[in-house]
């Protein structure tokens, strides 16, 4: 019998999420479950599966001082913690509906959600999160318990009071905790229920099962092994589906570490401290790392760069011969040097033994992946949607296609609608829209299939998006333009940090673009201009240059999907703005409303 096959839990054995997490306790209760920076001694701190059992013992304890009932829904509003994994497998074994709030969402989705919910009980950390659900208060039709990590109770007993973690819990011992509900949980019971960070419009409430997720996981590991011996650093929020699946639940049911990033701005050091074997990632992560290097090349000698692409190039032809798809060629012989003078440096800035990285969310252009994994870091690209729990296909270690987004999972039908609409059926598939049957009939054919919104093609057993249905501008000449790939195009030069094209009902296309922070001021001393003056966006000098390198960039592109005109700016969009959502994706009503006048003014005459 394989390690693997030993270490993981599978659905018959443990059919709900907490009972994974009770049997991973019984298979490694000594080993190491968690790991997390503690700012007060500066270090960081190893929790073992069994002191995380005595967290979410004394935790549900207090959920059930609260008279909560199986079937009721309590929210989480904080960063990626143990204390998060503490809270969820609490209010789990008591039966109650997890719902994640977005540590940095906005005070009108959280009232929405809050109440869509009923939630009874808020955990949230600083006060940050208070600030925001103060300012929610008066709008809840149902006044939830807010219990903090940190001690603000004193700042906040005067307004709206927050709890103290610790006070919540004084006093309670682990045997108190009641696990007579456990056995009434069925597999098909409401776990969570996860609100959509949508583009446009009120989040909608999707609702999962326990059979759901822990399928899901289960079906993962069938595609891609994870042993107990790996570590994966965790820096997406647990709110987004993909971590909490990818990140927390398949290292519970394989019986791996993960140790909790202290931050974005942070993840380089933490890279280089933790040293994990697994990432899981969004394109952004990548794109930026992928900026970086290109500006730091653009400084390097004529004999660097070379070095640097005969690496990259090696790489790419050793993956594709380890893939079946090439000869080695002479390879074996120049891959040691340059994997010595170049591969490895870039590796060890990611801790120097990464397994693979998975990478969903959205499409990873190409020339990204080709870096990475020419440089030994194997990229696995997957897709899915919270509606699907959320994986329904990734690529596989030896079956990588980076172009692709992999075979389905096993178990996992997916099919191909006579207008190009990728559709699926699984037991991963969500319940339906909490509280919204009409969305819930509208997202599902007749006969049962989840439409993913997303065109696809299925090539052998891999799957390719080939667009969005929503997501493509007509012009007003009839052409249509997949605005995406025409963005990530722009994005590819470290010049630019975003970019969104407008065209939809236009004559031409025009793009607002951000300047990366870190190339543009360099670009604009070149051109005599200074880059801390707003009015040097708008120089004809400036304005002319950047309108090249956006062409050249999308060299490849038609006639008529050409950039003529653009609006620049250096004020980098995040979802702290609201110019992104949570998961990272651009919220194009937004950024039209926030350039309103400034895209008028591009199509003025015409």
């Amino acid at each position: 019998m394989s390690r693997w096959t030993e270490d993981v839990i599978s659905p018959t054995i443990a059919p709900t999420m907490p009972a994974v997490f009770i049997e991973r306790i019984k298979r490694s209760e000594d080993q190491i479950a968690y790991k997390y920076y503690n700012v007060d001694t500066l270090s960081w701190i190893d929790l073992s599966w069994r002191e995380m059992d005595k967290r979410i013992r004394c935790c549900q304890a207090a959920l059930q001082r609260e008279g909560l009932k199986k079937g009721e829904c309590v929210a989480v509003m904080m960063s990626n913690s143990p204390d998060w994994v503490v809270f969820e497998q609490a209010a789990l074994r008591l039966g109650l509906v997890v719902v994640p709030l977005y540590p940095n969402d906005r005070a009108d989705n959280v009232v929405h959600i809050v109440n869509q919910t009923a939630s009874k009980v808020i955990l949230h950390r600083d006060i940050e999160q208070w600030r925001t659900l103060e300012k929610a208060k008066d709008e809840f039709t149902v006044q939830p318990r807010i219990v903090s990590i940190l001690d603000i109770e004193a700042k906040t007993k005067d307004s709206y009071p927050s709890t103290y973690y610790k006070n919540w819990i004084a006093g309670i011992k682990p045997e108190e905790a009641d696990d007579s509900i456990l056995k009434t949980l069925n597999s098909t019971d409401l776990a969570t229920i996860v609100y959509t960070s949508g583009t446009t419009g009120l989040p909608k409430g999707v609702m999962l099962s326990h059979k759901n997720i822990v399928q899901n996981a289960f079906l993962g590991l069938k595609s891609v092994k994870v042993y107990r011996e790996d570590l994966f650093l965790s820096f997406l929020p647990l709110s987004h589906t993909l971590e909490r699946t990818v990140g927390y639940y398949i290292p519970m049911i394989s019986g791996a570490t993960v140790a909790f990033s202290r931050s974005i701005p942070q993840l380089g050091e933490d890279l280089v401290t933790i040293k994990p074997t697994i990432i899981i990632s969004v394109p952004r992560i990548f794109e930026r790392v992928y900026a970086k290097v290109q500006a730091g090349l653009a400084a390097k000698s004529p004999i660097a760069k070379k070095l640097f692409l005969a690496a990259v190039a090696t790489g790419w032809r050793r993956f594709e011969a380890g893939q079946g798809r090439a000869s080695y060629g002479l390879t074996g012989l120049y891959w040691p040097i340059l994997n010595k003078l170049v591969a490895s440096k870039v590796l060890e800035k990611l801790g120097g033994r990464m397994r693979f990285a998975i990478c969903g969310g959205a499409p990873l252009p190409p020339a990204i992946a080709e870096t990475f994994i020419g440089l030994g870091l194997q990229i696995l690209q997957g897709y899915g949607l919270t509606e699907a729990s959320p994986v329904i296909s990734v690529n596989h270690l030896d079956k990588n296609i980076p172009a692709s987004i992999g075979p389905a999972f096993y178990g996992v039908q997916v099919r191909i609608a006579p207008d190009g609409e990728l559709q699926t059926k699984s037991d991963c598939v969500m319940l339906g829209y909490w509280k919204n049957e009409q969305a819930t009939k509208d997202t599902f054919t007749d006969d049962g299939w989840l439409m993913t919104g997303d065109l696809a093609e299925i090539r052998g057993d891999h799957i390719f998006i080939t667009g969005r249905k929503k997501e493509i501008l007509v012009l007003s000449n009839g052409e249509k333009v997949p605005p995406v790939d025409i963005e990530m195009a722009i994005a590819l030069d470290p010049l630019f940090e975003q970019a969104m094209v407008i065209g939809e009902g236009k004559p031409y296309l025009t793009a607002v673009i951000v300047l990366c922070p870190d190339t543009w001021p360099e670009f604009a001393q070149k051109r005599g201009v200074d880059p801390e003056k707003p009015e040097s966006l708008r120089k004809d000098v400036i304005v002319q240059d950047v309108l090249n390198r956006v062409r050249k960039c999308m060299s490849q592109f038609p006639g008529y999907a050409q950039i003529h005109k653009i609006t620049l700016t250096t004020d980098v969009w995040t979802d702290g703005n609201e110019m992104l959502t949570a998961s990272l994706k651009l919220r194009r009503v937004k950024v039209f409303a926030k350039f309103d006048s400034e895209i008028k003014a591009m199509y003025t005459g015409h």
